[in-house]
């Protein structure tokens, strides 16, 4: 008897207008395993992060986590899409760390990470706010707790954005490009902290072009283009010694 994956996505299909984006995707991640999406921009894979959340509705097939549909529930064999405060419940046990930060400004640092379990969870806020701090903690932010986001440099302000994702004590953790945005010198604190992730078990899906973490950190790397898996497999094998063409082909231009 294998135990329930944390995600396994069934024939997913995506469309904008007649744009096909998303090409009949199966995909399997167990509890634990951190698996780094690969590939050129304008692949797909940052559609498929978003529709494991329901951020974007699939067009065809099925996404589950922890063993429970992803914005559907099954009646007499067809799928009818959840109310939105039963979405908001299931999405909030998926944790996403976008590009671009996405803090609110008006907000402290420690006011970003409780505003989501208090309003959405209804914890205590005494609760949420010792969590909160333990995370920053963990983050390496103790010192910012009532700073705002713009006094914060990128790699901080991306840094509280995990932490803030953190805080609703998720079951899975989505990263779409989470360094992409900040200048090359800030990479390397962000990084840190999903490889303390990583080391900690937590399951995570993870956009990067950073194939250096990919290889480092990753159990399973998906090549991923023209809305398509190419292949996946280990990193060894798929950074290391691809079969796929195109996936060579990628490789050899981002790694040279």
């Amino acid at each position: 008897m294998t135990a329930t994956p944390m995600v396994e996505a069934n024939r997913v299909h995506k469309y904008y207008g007649s744009n096909l984006v998303v090409r009949g995707i199966d995909l399997t991640v167990a509890e634990g395993e951190v698996l780094c999406l690969v590939g050129p921009s304008g692949s797909g894979k940052s559609t498929f992060l978003r529709c494991i959340n329901h951020l974007e509705k699939v067009d065809a097939g099925t996404i589950s986590v922890a063993g429970e549909l992803v914005g559907y529930r099954e009646h007499n064999g067809r799928l009818r899409e959840l109310r939105d405060s039963e979405i908001a419940k299931r999405r909030s046990e998926i944790g996403m760390v976008f590009q671009h930060f996405n803090l609110f400004p008006h907000m402290t640092v420690l006011e970003n990470l409780i505003e989501a379990p208090v309003r959405v969870r209804r914890e205590k806020p005494t609760e949420a706010i010792e969590r909160g701090q333990a995370l920053l903690t963990r983050v390496g932010l103790a010192d910012k707790a009532d700073a705002y986001p713009r006094s914060l440099s990128g790699g901080q302000q991306q840094r509280v954005a995990i932490a803030r994702a953190l805080n609703m004590r998720p079951k899975l953790m989505l990263f779409d490009e989470p360094t992409s945005a900040l200048d090359p010198e800030l990479v390397g604190e962000v990084l840190d902290v999903m490889r303390g992730l990583a080391a900690d078990g937590m399951s995570m899906i993870v956009v990067t072009h950073e194939i250096g973490f990919a290889r480092e950190v990753a159990n399973t790397v998906a090549f991923m283009d023209d809305g398509v898996i190419v292949e996946s497999g280990p990193p060894a094998q798929v950074l290391g010694d691809p079969r796929h063409e195109r996936t060579r082909s990628f490789l050899a231009k981002v790694l040279s």
